[in-house]
């Protein structure tokens, strides 16, 4: 057995570890005698427990040898801008691929260390969901492998309940082998970006509510300051983007370029102790990065990795929290239900949370997948350092005020909600577990966060 964490090292557990490069290797896998079922992991950037599976197997689709039967493949078709890619190419391996021959990822979340199956799995969102949706949304087709060995082909259009199922479903239908997804076509690697700091939370979310404006750019996304009170309570640095026309990198006097060239510089050792990230050092942050952004909109461009993906610049950065680890806590309310979402930041003042890091962002519509997250208003993302008192006691007050307001929490993030919120949040949970029932009727598929949510092993 090997000791498996999520990415935000607060939960871990044992597990039977099996490295799959092929789709003869999970089928080997489901041959075999696994009673508490088995586990999709792909880079272990989830935060909690939704790649975890104690006593049982986790099977590993990352960093895979190339031509490993599709896990690792990429086909582009630049005539119709589309891509085929295997479930364990990640989307820094994607970059690389694509980006030489002018096209971008659809989406992308904060890091570029997921694999194409997480990124189905997660149906993750990025700065661009209120312009683009989610990854599912550009998904033309996709390869899934049942826990019977079966490999059904699935579109939006053709086994519609299936694909949806699939898409958000933590890992839990089936093995997606790989997938045909939208390109965005570019013409450098750059990014046209336009950033401002607000003094206040009402002037971050007037702003953003601006749709008008806010659509204009593809990329849209603020650092809120959880720390401030009083009138400065909630101010940020609000980042837009697009990508740059080959004009506008000349007026910067930099030469169009489309190579891909991401750079790790810093390393967190293993040792780093607790208690660096307390609310003293925190606040001191917070206060240098709200001064160091520009008090009026002004424009710059930057290139990709450090638009979309600067915490990756540090490797291992989660051990910045020490050994006890932290949590990320995600949720999204309606666009007017805002007063919510500050509500939420004052009892975490109150508990003495602090928190690192802090996302807001304005999400667009809703997609059809039952467990997918995103849907139309306002998502915060919060980084929280485990070992406040409190913590155990506010994170289910927050969850109700979230609920109440109409809204729910990321599975992918998740590491503390209980069974009721996400009945509560997830109004399509029956019909999901109705298909997935079908998909996997054994159980085969399984994790902790499964377990734990009960979407397997016990009916609504």
């Amino acid at each position: 057995m090997t000791k498996v964490s999520g990415w935000g090292r607060a939960i871990g557990s044992s597990s039977d570890v099996s490295h799959v490069q092929s789709v003869a290797d999970l089928k080997h896998i489901l041959s075999g005698t696994t009673p508490r079922g088995v586990t999709l992991r792909g880079l272990g950037r989830s935060y909690g427990d939704a790649a975890i599976n104690s006593g049982g197997v986790v099977a590993i689709l990352g960093d895979t040898p190339r031509g490993a039967q599709t896990l690792s493949d990429i086909e582009i078709d630049t005539s119709r801008r589309l891509a085929r890619v295997g479930a364990g190419v990640s989307i820094e391996q994607m970059l690389q691929a694509f980006m030489p021959a002018g096209f971008f990822v659809p989406v992308t979340p904060g890091t570029r260390h997921v694999t194409l199956g997480g990124a189905v799995a997660a149906d993750i969102h990025g700065k661009n969901h209120h312009t683009d949706g989610t990854f599912g949304n550009h998904i033309s087709s996709m390869s899934v492998m049942l826990s019977h060995g079966e490999i059904v082909e699935l579109t939006p259009t053709h086994n519609t309940d299936w694909f949806w199922a699939t898409v958000g479903g933590m890992g839990l239908t089936g093995v997606v082998l790989e997938a045909v997804i939208d390109l965005i076509p570019i013409t450098n690697n750059m990014i046209s970006v336009t950033t401002q700091r607000t003094e206040h939370i009402d002037e971050l979310f007037t702003i953003m509510s601006d749709s008008s404006t806010d659509d204009s750019f593809r990329y849209s996304v603020a650092w809120v300051d959880m720390m401030s009170k009083g009138d400065a309570f909630g101010r940020g640095v609000l980042t837009r983007g697009n990508h740059a026309s080959v004009e506008a990198v000349h007026d910067y006097g930099d030469l169009p370029s489309l190579a891909y060239r991401p750079r790790t510089r810093l390393g967190v050792p293993s040792w780093f102790p607790n208690g660096v990230l307390n609310a003293a050092t925190i606040k001191t942050f917070n206060e240098l990065w709200f001064r160091k952004a520009p008090a009026f909109p002004t424009e710059t461009v930057e290139n990709v990795t450090g638009f979309f993906h600067p915490l990756d610049g540090v490797r291992h950065w989660n051990r910045m929290y020490g050994s006890r680890g932290f949590l990320q806590y995600q949720c999204v309310v309606p666009l007017n239900t805002s007063d919510v979402l500050k509500e939420i930041m004052t009892m975490m003042q109150k508990a003495r949370v602090p928190s690192f890091l802090a996302v807001l962002k304005r999400m667009g519509p809703a997609n059809p997948g039952p467990l997918s997250f995103p849907m139309e208003g306002w998502t915060l993302a919060v980084d929280i350092a485990v070992g406040s008192s409190r913590l155990s006691e506010v994170l289910p007050e927050i969850d109700e005020k979230v609920i109440a307001a109409g809204g729910r929490h990321y599975l992918a993030k998740d590491s503390h909600m209980s069974h009721s919120t996400l009945v509560r949040g997830y109004p399509h949970l029956g019909r999901w577990k109705a298909v997935r029932n079908e998909m996997d009727p054994n159980e085969k598929w399984t994790s902790d966060l499964a377990r734990r949510l009960q979407l397997v092993g016990v009916s609504q």
